[in-house]
């Protein structure tokens, strides 16, 4: 056994890294190690990855940290997981991939969706009626259809969470917070909706998921030889059971009680809180019995592209801030953010929808798209990239808005995630909302939220409430501006009436 303190893995596969975090058990990083992956759009509102790349990324970020933090294997007493959810992977029994992954924003499977919807079954009542297609059912219904000799040969179609716990430890297990959330396992009806499942022609498909079903962070899963040699680590380390990304972010953030509403903003925008009563009626993606800790509902929506429509405007707009960044030695947000303060709250007259890829809250609809309304000649960069940053939190609030009109308590509001390293964005979030904003220590939310799953498993602690106790502190809060309430509200006013006049049946 190793002499120095014990400290426990957090693995987080992101959309556009994959982040290993060696924390000490008082929620301090003791060392990062971060691997980019990369996400190919073959077709308009597609989005594929290699699942393969995930370990790759998962073996470099692993090995890179332990050099970093000048770790003994032996000092690592835990391992936790965190994956994007509902990115679908069709492989063999062995784990090998029969087609890219189709990751979680992919909205091909939108008439599947509809389909599904369409049987009006009782357990759809948990996602406030509607299925997504970013979800279980109606991709695993696509491949089914569009691709029926990848469907037919998989032995598994899981999730990536599913599939890197399989390369972890060797074993095949099911998430409880994956099904809960995104495949439409409902344990207060009886678990699976086979009916539902059989009406629109997949019965075939449960016999390609895996039998075990574990709670998050729970279970008996240890790290297999083969694994613990590539990552270099100790074959027998515990593994706690995986989950999504946002709900481990959730943990992170120590939003659990009542009133805390967490956001956690990546490419994506998830919006996450606990309840002891089921909150049902909203447009939220849905109320989840037992999703993150059994006997509790938690309540998701999200904006389904966010922090990736910034990185899209980098890439196909920001060339010159980009050479300027260069120039000065610093990262090409930071020129984008000064530019985008020097502009006025309400971006003078620019209105943006972000629904580049859909619109996940509430109006649940995958074939919106984005628009950028009000342009003119006095218009600069600065101004386009705030109109972003405004938009992304106008959706906030009308998704907490919704929320709270169908009985959601909102009073504290936590973000974390990569969106929390901009001053700009988390103050214009504050001011739209008009809402202090909670800032912990460690901004990597989700991979500190795996390291907690982590610590627990090892049994350093109790369950997820006394690891955040002791690992969780918050940092800062971002007060709002008053004197920016009133143009945030007329923008907002604005916003929404521009989803109507953007996607008007007529």
């Amino acid at each position: 056994m190793s002499s120095k303190p014990p400290i426990v893995l957090g693995l987080d596969v992101g959309t556009q890294s994959l982040r290993a975090a060696l924390v000490d058990l008082n929620g301090k990083t003791v060392a990062y190690g971060v691997e980019p992956i990369e996400t190919t759009y073959p077709k308009p509102s597609w989005a594929e990855q290699q699942p393969r790349d995930w370990w790759a990324a998962a073996r470099s970020a692993t090995r890179a940290a332990i050099a970093k933090g000048g770790v003994d294997p032996d000092q690592v007493v835990a391992i936790g997981l965190d994956c994007t959810a509902c990115t679908v992977v069709a492989c063999d029994l062995d784990g090998e991939p029969l087609r890219p992954a189709l990751l979680w924003m992919d909205q091909r499977s939108y008439r599947e969706a509809d389909e599904i919807s369409a049987t009006g079954d009782p357990v759809l009542r948990y996602v406030s009626g509607r299925v997504s297609p970013e979800w279980m059912l109606p991709k695993a219904l696509w491949l089914k259809r569009n691709e029926p000799e990848t469907f037919d040969r998989a032995g598994r179609i899981v999730e990536c969470t599913d599939w890197m716990m399989h390369r972890l430890t060797g074993g095949w297990t099911l998430s409880l917070n994956h099904l809960a959330v995104k495949w439409n396992y409902a344990r207060p009806d009886g678990g699976w909706p086979l009916a539902m499942i059989a009406a629109v022609g997949l019965h075939d498909l449960p016999a390609k998921w895996p039998e075990a079903i574990v709670p998050l962070g729970k279970g008996d899963a240890v790290l297999s030889a083969k694994a613990a040699e590539e990552l270099g680590l100790k074959a027998g380390t515990p593994v706690a059971q995986g989950g999504i990304d946002a709900y481990l972010g959730m943990l992170g953030l120590g939003a659990t009680g009542d009133g805390d509403v967490a956001l956690i903003v990546g490419s994506s925008t998830c919006h996450l809180a606990q309840t002891r009563e089921g909150v049902f009626g909203s447009g939220a993606g849905g109320c989840y019995p037992d999703a993150t800790v059994e006997g509790l509902y938690t309540i998701e929506a999200g904006q389904t592209a966010t922090g990736s429509i910034l990185d899209w405007y980098r890439r196909h707009f920001a060339g010159r801030e980009q050479a300027e960044a260069d120039a000065k030695g610093v990262n090409v947000y930071t020129i984008l953010d000064e530019k985008a303060a020097a502009v006025p709250p309400g971006a003078e007259g620019l209105v943006v929808r972000e629904d580049w890829q859909g619109n996940r809250s509430p109006y649940k609809n995958p074939q919106a798209r984005g628009a950028i309304v009000g342009l003119s000649l006095a218009h600069g960069p600065g101004h386009v990239f705030r109109a972003l940053y405004e938009a992304t939190a106008m959706g906030t609030r009308h998704i907490l808005d919704d929320a709270s009109a169908h009985g959601l308590n909102v009073e504290r509001v936590f973000i974390g995630g990569g969106g929390a390293k901009s001053p700009l964005w988390l103050q214009i979030h504050a001011d739209v909302l008009q809402k202090p904003i909670h800032l912990t220590r460690e901004g990597e939310s989700c991979a500190l939220g795996s390291a907690m799953t982590a610590a627990v498993a090892a049994g350093v602690y109790q369950d997820f409430d006394e690891a955040a106790k002791a690992m969780v502190a918050i940092e800062k809060v971002v007060e709002p501006n008053p004197e920016n309430a009133s143009a945030y509200d007329e923008l907002f006013a604005r916003y929404v009436d521009l989803y109507g006049r953007l996607n008007d049946p007529a």
